[in-house]
């Protein structure tokens, strides 16, 4: 895994948030939390977690493997390693996997002869750093997220305590063709499209909110949700147009406040070690979002044993979901 660089500067901005909404005060949600257990790893921290054809998960961990499991059995295998830290994950239709790694760009795997190749490495001459998630296309278009083109993925924090928008979402055209669709947005994570591939459909981790793009031109974006309670991380393709979204921890609000604090006390703050500012809030949490923003579930537990929950997978009446920290995949029962 590359060796963590020093510290880019810090450049704040101030944003005025509104207050969370009541929802972010609560630590378990309106539903009760369904049956689960711990599917243990070879590795740490799936961030992301997918289902191939043949209903195997597959997942990357932050030693740079990629691993297929058999979600019956436990059974891992090893598909490859990025040499970085592999984030997003899609399967494409031809059985291909598309990797975002945050530090080696967009990645494609064949799994069954376990070779990757480069799809995006640099956009506009800049190295494409913090490559976060990717979705395809029946026609081959790839549409992904760049978390910040300011910061590392080891320096994510600085991306937050800043308030400035440095991510973007992106577009490459089956002929290799690359656009910047939006710009400046606050940490553009986890997307997908809509059923009809209509539209692009992709959360803000430290915007709070979820946003609808069409896939034609021009690309204005329609704010779905706004001011979610929690930060949403990864989002994935259910059935019957429905999406599920990671929600990787509450609310912080001091975290909030801080877009409003001068500049100088925030620069301050970023010569603390990087371990001391990333202390988020410990719970289990997914929704179940519709295509048009309805919450249809709204899962959240505070006494589960594991936490950070940054991907999410509905497959045969189960839900698999994946972390930044943890040492395997949350598998939870559907009633």
């Amino acid at each position: 895994r590359p060796v963590a660089h020093r510290k880019p500067p810090l450049d704040p901005v101030v944003r005025r948030l509104p207050p969370p909404p009541p929802r972010a005060a609560q630590r378990t949600g309106p539903e009760p939390f369904p049956r689960h257990r711990l599917l243990p790893l070879s590795g740490h921290a799936p961030e992301d977690v997918v289902v191939d054809a043949q209903g195997r998960l597959l997942c990357g961990v932050d030693d740079g493997r990629i691993l297929r499991i058999d979600p019956e059995t436990g059974a891992v295998k090893t598909l490859a390693t990025t040499g970085g830290r592999p984030l997003g994950l899609e399967v494409c239709a031809d059985g291909t996997v598309l990797v975002c790694d945050a530090y080696r760009g967009l990645l494609r795997l064949d799994p069954e002869a376990g070779v990757l190749t480069t799809v995006v490495d640099s956009v506009g001459g800049e190295p494409l750093r913090f490559c976060s998630n990717a979705t395809a296309a029946r026609d081959g278009t790839v549409w992904f997220t760049q978390s910040s083109t300011r910061h590392d993925l080891d320096r994510y924090v600085g991306a937050v305590l800043e308030h400035r928008g440095s991510g973007r979402v992106l577009r490459r055209d089956p002929d290799g063709t690359l656009h910047v669709v939006l710009d400046g947005l606050h940490f553009p994570n986890g997307l997908t499209l809509t059923e009809d591939e209509t539209a692009v459909l992709f959360v803000e981790t430290d915007g709070y909110r979820l946003t609808r793009v069409p896939v034609e031109g021009p690309h204005v974006p329609e704010v779905l949700l706004d001011n979610l309670p929690g930060m949403p991380d990864n989002v994935s393709r259910a059935g019957g147009g429905r999406l599920w979204i990671a929600m990787v921890t509450p609310r912080n609000r001091l975290l909030d406040r801080l877009g409003t604090t001068p500049p100088w006390l925030r620069k301050l703050l970023w010569r603390l070690p990087t371990r001391l500012l990333t202390m988020p809030g410990r719970t289990t949490w997914v929704l179940c979002v519709g295509e048009d923003g309805r919450i249809l579930h709204d899962l959240q537990a505070d006494d589960v044993d594991f936490h950070m929950v940054t991907g999410v997978a509905e497959h045969d009446g189960r839900l698999y979901l994946g972390s930044l920290e943890q040492p395997g995949i949350l598998v939870l029962d559907l009633p």
